[in-house]
């Protein structure tokens, strides 16, 4: 059973994310976090909590259905990073021109399996 979590909306570009997901993807989930933990980026902070929450469901599930519970057995098999709305700010120009500012979003979603489930 895959165990799944995402953060809509992210105030970050998808392209900030998106090398950090690729650095995670197809490893533990404790490994995972390890990597992200010394990554100086904004926006492993969050890919971080997004893996946390995946595993706290995991764990809630495991709990809940009398299994025992182990982080070492999660892997991550899926870390997406799409492009959310924008939202669109204006910069007054000279000779009373405006361009277009565009403040990016983004929807992370990380889903973890577990080992024997592969």
């Amino acid at each position: 059973m895959p165990y799944r979590a995402t953060h809509k909306y992210a105030r970050i570009s998808a392209r900030k994310v998106r090398p950090l997901a690729d650095l995670v993807r197809g490893k533990f989930a404790d490994e995972a976090l390890e990597i992200l933990r010394f990554q100086p980026h904004r926006g492993a902070r969050m890919l971080e909590k997004v893996i946390l929450s995946a595993c706290g469901s995991a764990q809630d599930t495991e709990q809940n259905s009398g299994e025992s519970y182990n982080v070492n057995e999660l892997v991550v098999v899926d870390a997406r990073i799409d492009g959310g709305p924008m939202v669109k700010r204006f910069q007054p120009r000279s000779r009373g021109q405006a361009f277009t500012i565009l403040k990016r979003s983004s929807h992370i979603s990380v889903v973890l399996k577990r080992l024997d489930e592969l």
